[in-house]
């Protein structure tokens, strides 16, 4: 099994949040295709050949910003979609309309990955999103229409402005819909991007810790009343519904990466990425990714970021013996404290210190 992710660098433009690789551009959108194309009969072998892709995840950037002729082109070049257990395609809820919704469904498309963030108005302009909360709740309604039930809807708590009544608000409201999945991202303010200039210009406050956690903690408990299970960091999925390509990056299943900035990890652990350079990726006549060199420490480390994002934490099966006992000794002060937990042979960070998980990960790190 492995998965098959495709970056799709394109945006209507900027949110005021967002440090992935992309740009408003279009120009290249028909070169890109083609060079998707070609980088997939490439590197296929990477991850043992088409056959063994069990997922596909069109990602960005924002995928639905490509016309009906380019998805195709596209998507007609992919594995056959009976072999596919899950193929997701991100969008935007302005993007959505019976006949995209038509058009991705007839190529497969099994599960819409949707970024709503917030359900009111004044929050989305803070961001530059382009849609207002009646286009979310359309959007929704329109991919149910055309056939597809597999939804997922990304909101984010610690905006600017964002009171802890308007985010009971947005969460309320999101998980009214139905939806059996969706990801609640904590706002970062990452170097690079117009949240962080308004940031260090004293424009703008970021929330103070007090607010987060009482965010959080009503994240997970009306979650959890909905039926939910909180099975990483951000995700949280109904019975069955767990995002089964996102769990890949997360269990060491191989994955390849298509288009630039995509990052790959392929059958013998070896990751590689292509650099986020579009004219680079469109011009060459080659490949152009690059070997991440790891060492073992480095992969060890790897298997702990990822690891203790999760509920199943790290198997300890899978920790050289080498290392097991340093990994255990530096866990002894947070078991002690009940910050991370020991069980069934796996390390894990239970759901209520998920928020400081970066400080415990770093002292695991080695």
């Amino acid at each position: 099994m492995a998965g098959l992710y495709i970056h799709i660098p394109f945006c209507h433009s900027k949110c005021a949040y967002c440090n992935f690789y992309s740009v408003a551009d279009r120009r290249r959108a028909d070169a890109l295709v083609s060079a998707i194309k070609s980088e997939w009969e490439a590197r296929a072998p990477e991850i043992g050949g088409h056959e063994a892709v069990r997922t596909i995840y069109i990602g960005g950037g924002t995928p639905s910003c490509l016309s009906a002729s380019q998805f195709a082109c596209l998507a007609d070049a992919l594995p056959y979609s009976r072999q596919i257990e899950e193929y997701t395609i991100e969008v935007n809820p302005e993007d959505v309309t019976p006949q995209s919704v038509k058009l991705w469904r007839g190529h497969g498309v099994n599960r819409i990955s949707m970024g709503i963030q917030s359900f009111d108005d004044s929050e989305l302009k803070a961001i530059n999103r382009r849609h207002n909360p009646d286009d979310a709740l359309r959007a929704v309604e329109t991919i149910r229409d055309g056939g597809i039930e597999n939804i997922s809807c990304d909101i984010i708590y610690g905006l600017p402005g964002q009171s802890t009544a308007s985010w009971r608000h947005t969460l309320d409201k999101l998980l009214s819909l139905g939806i059996p999945h969706f990801s609640a991202y904590c706002l970062s303010y990452e170097e690079g991007t117009l949240l962080f200039r308004r940031l260090q210009q004293g424009l703008i406050n970021a929330a103070s810790d007090e607010v987060i956690a009482a965010m959080y903690d009503y994240l997970c408990e009306a979650a959890a009343d909905a039926g939910f299970e909180h099975y990483e960091i951000a995700n949280f999925a109904r019975k069955g519904k767990r995002s089964v390509h996102n769990s890949n990056y997360w269990n060491a299943t191989p994955y390849l990466g298509l288009g630039p900035g995509a990052h790959s990890c392929d059958t013998h652990g070896i990751r590689r990425f292509n650099p986020p350079d579009i004219r680079n990726y469109t011009d060459s006549t080659q490949p152009v990714c690059r070997i991440d060199e790891e060492n073992e420490t480095d992969r060890f480390n790897d298997l702990v970021i990822t690891g203790l994002r999760t509920a199943d934490g790290i198997r300890l099966d899978r920790v050289g013996n080498d290392r097991l006992d340093i990994l255990l000794r530096d866990a002894a002060p947070y078991l002690s404290r009940d910050m991370l937990r020991l069980a069934d042979g796996r390390l894990s960070i239970p759901e209520k210190h998920w928020l400081v998980s970066d400080s415990i990960i770093r002292d695991i790190m080695q």
